[in-house]
């Protein structure tokens, strides 16, 4: 039986459609990540099985059982906000033991479900706290815990780490993949970021304009996307893509990722000229402005050094590229 399943689930505000026939199986265990740019609809899809929005046709099963009638409190979910959504008058403890309160749960049954939570987030030592006294991080495995005691059928995470800095987003993301694996449980997670998509994620489904574009193990999509869109929104940086009728070709768009470009100053496929150089230690990011196939990236491992506007060649792997039609779909061999 899967853990969540969607049937031709379609939502509309007014005569928009922002979820066009959405089928989708999640298993038990599994963690499921809604990718896509802004306005793709992937927080109103979750908002949808959370029971937040309505749906317009369709069905929404979890558990096997259809809950498209059922409100939140009784369809066996827990959700972690963007926003932390915490009490500020109550301490770390009684926001994360709330919920269980309100339904009845014996006082001893609280405690333990929330000392066990504050033990797996190392949050023991911050639980007579209240929510001002916290940093962004904390609150947010806070919130994080305040889900776990309820032991849901289901997580639900909307965004979770966008208030976080640069080096909490990576701590958190961490954090959030240790406690999926401890705890065994089905996780739907929604992010516009694909690099928190392809390092959480056994399943991606990547939506545009409230259609899926394609289902897939992270390596899956970027070594084998069926489009244009899904390859150029999956890896970082992006995908470059080429003319492929400039370089002899027949397909319309030729795709290739930064680390299938080789550069040279001496000789090469593609004449440019640097106009910009990111050193980043590890590897070396290469901006080539070309006359035929406007501004590429070229990713090289570890230190390169390579003349602002100077010339260079760049030289495609031919065997590692995509080709696409005008349409944007993938031509395959």
């Amino acid at each position: 039986m899967d853990a969540l399943t969607l049937t031709d689930v379609t939502k509309k505000f007014g005569r928009t459609q922002v979820i066009d026939g959405i089928d989708l199986s999640v298993a038990p265990g599994e963690f499921c990540v809604f990718v896509g740019p802004s306005g793709c609809g992937k927080s109103t899809l979750l908002r949808m099985i959370a029971g937040l929005e309505d749906v317009s046709s369709g069905q929404i099963a979890i558990g096997g059982r259809r809950v498209n009638e059922l409100p939140p409190a009784r369809r066996e979910i827990a959700m972690v906000f963007q926003s932390y959504a915490l009490y500020p008058h109550l301490s770390v403890r009684d926001n994360m033991g709330l919920a269980l309160r309100q339904a009845g749960t014996p006082k001893a049954e609280v405690l333990t479900a929330t000392d066990r939570a504050a033990d797996m987030l190392s949050l023991t030592a911050l639980l007579d706290r209240r929510p001002a006294d916290l940093s962004g991080g904390q609150r947010q495995r806070v919130a994080i815990g305040r889900a776990i005691v309820r032991r849901p059928r289901l997580f639900l995470f909307d965004e979770p780490l966008s208030n976080l800095d640069a080096a909490l987003r990576v701590a958190t993301r961490i954090e959030i993949a240790r406690l999926h694996r401890e705890l065994g449980a089905t996780m739907i997670y929604v992010t516009h970021d694909q690099v928190e998509a392809m390092t959480l994620a056994h399943k991606i489904v990547v939506l545009r304009a409230g259609r899926v574009e394609q289902v897939g193990a992270p390596m899956d999509l970027y070594n084998d996307p069926d489009n244009r869109f899904v390859a150029g929104f999956i890896g970082s940086p992006a995908m470059n893509f080429l003319d492929a009728g400039a370089l002899g070709l027949r397909s319309d768009s030729l795709g290739v990722r930064p680390e299938h470009l080789a550069i040279s100053a001496q000789e090469g496929t593609i004449p440019g000229r640097v106009s910009h150089l990111e050193r980043l230690g590890g590897e070396t990011l290469s901006y080539v402005q070309t006359e035929a196939h406007g501004l590429l990236t070229v990713r090289q491992f570890g230190e390169h050094d390579h003349a602002v506007d100077g010339p260079v060649w760049v030289t495609p792997d031919l065997t590692r590229a995509f080709h696409f039609n005008a349409e944007g779909s993938r031509l395959r061999t």
